[in-house]
């Protein structure tokens, strides 16, 4: 099955061949998530970059795009009640 591409996402893409269908980096077999995952873990970008040559700082912003992107359909507003006195 060829990659799906997501609209307004030159790179990312998707295959259930590939990493379990993740969205990942085209060409690679670099996901979006684990761009993330090494973001929150404190790691800058260039770092990410010099670690996997085969991704641009391109990918990484626009992996944190298609994040934002994704996450705000899926926001659950979170019900808060008034703590016990």
């Amino acid at each position: 099955m060829p990659d799906v591409h997501f609209a307004g996402f030159k790179r990312i893409v998707a295959d259930p061949d590939f990493c379990d269908g993740q969205p990942r980096i085209e060409h690679t077999r670099i996901t979006v998530v684990a761009i993330l995952s090494y973001l929150a873990g404190g790691m800058s970008v260039e770092k990410i970059v010099e670690a996997y040559p085969k991704l641009s700082t391109t990918d990484v912003y626009e992996s944190i795009a298609f994040a934002a992107a994704h996450f705000k359909d899926r926001y659950l507003p979170l019900k808060l009640t008034p703590a016990a006195a």
